[in-house]
């Protein structure tokens, strides 16, 4: 692996690095992904486990079938990790890691649950989260956490 890739979650509780160029990046539509992540899909790619470090903290584990668990911070909720239990592999969500364009999708599966409209979201008109809100509001808006 040329580089490391490190990530984590939102309030910095959970922190890890990989030591593994992650493979299979892909996007997963299933209906049981868009719950867990609350979007229209799931961004994921996978290392061998013991390629995962905790760095810091550890995620909070949900059972979310007989066959996967998915990783999270249990104090602001971030999706971290998918795992099929019976696999030597561990799937961390693409944007938990601090630079999320280093790994691109090349993939979609569960494309039976893919919303109607999910093709045409790149053509909504697009605005600047600065251009929107007053810099007073956007002072309040940084994270608690020191981004890394």
């Amino acid at each position: 692996m040329t580089r490391q890739l490190t990530g984590g979650c939102q309030c910095g509780a959970v922190r890890y690095a990989l030591s593994a160029e992650p493979s299979n990046p892909h996007i997963c539509h299933c209906r049981m992904c868009q719950k867990a992540f609350g979007g229209y899909f799931a961004p994921l790619a996978s290392v061998p486990a013991d390629r995962l470090e905790w760095t810091a903290g550890a995620p909070a584990l949900y059972r979310s079938s007989e066959a996967a668990e998915r990783g999270f911070c249990a104090a602001c909720g971030t999706p971290l990790t998918f795992r099929y239990v019976d696999q030597p592999r561990i799937a961390v969500s693409l944007g938990s890691l601090d630079d999320p364009a280093a790994v691109t999708p090349r993939r979609a599966y569960g494309v039976e649950s893919r919303v109607g409209f999910f093709a045409d979201l790149h053509a909504l008109p697009a605005t600047r989260t600065q251009d929107d809100v007053p810099p007073d509001a956007l002072a309040k808006m940084r994270p608690r956490a020191a981004p890394p």
